[in-house]
């Protein structure tokens, strides 16, 4: 069995570019910044730019929920494609073709902001704790019950 599965935190770069195909299939490109988990030898954290491709609604929600600077997660699959640039010359394209994107912030605009939670977006995609159901308490098991000395048996 073969697997191709990636998982990104970091923060956008840019805004989304959002265009459409020739069959009207949405298609957005983006980069976000990902700090490397080790200090290079001046002391500082060396940043890696990956460019994510995504498509169809989780398009179109990156393109109107996400702006530079958010804190996002991203999950899909490496992707690298071979072309021919306008020089003639042959390149080599790496990039992360995008399954799920979950915005791990509140948008700086407010909670007005939030994307709804939805297809293509995935499980906790809107930024930010959700508001409890209807009906629903908000704490089911109250505040006053746990302490942290009692023993977890």
């Amino acid at each position: 069995m073969f697997l191709n599965r990636v998982i990104l935190i970091g923060r956008s770069t840019r805004e989304p570019e959002l265009r459409f195909t020739s069959t009207g299939t949405a298609v957005a490109n983006f980069t976000i910044a990902v700090d490397r988990p080790y200090l290079n030898a001046q002391g500082e954290r060396d940043t890696d730019f990956i460019r994510i491709v995504a498509w169809r609604k989780l398009a179109e929600t990156c393109a109107n929920y996400m702006g530079k600077g958010r804190l996002i997660a991203v999950e899909g699959r490496l992707q690298v494609r071979n072309y021919q640039a306008a020089d003639g010359q042959n390149r080599t394209a790496s990039e992360i073709v995008a399954d799920t994107v979950r915005f791990l912030e509140r948008s700086r605009e407010g909670a007005a902001a939030n994307p709804p939670a939805g297809p293509g977006a995935g499980p906790g995609a809107g930024s930010g704790p959700q508001e409890p159901e209807p009906g629903f308490p908000e704490n089911p098991f109250g505040a006053d019950e746990f302490n942290p000395e009692d023993p977890p048996f």
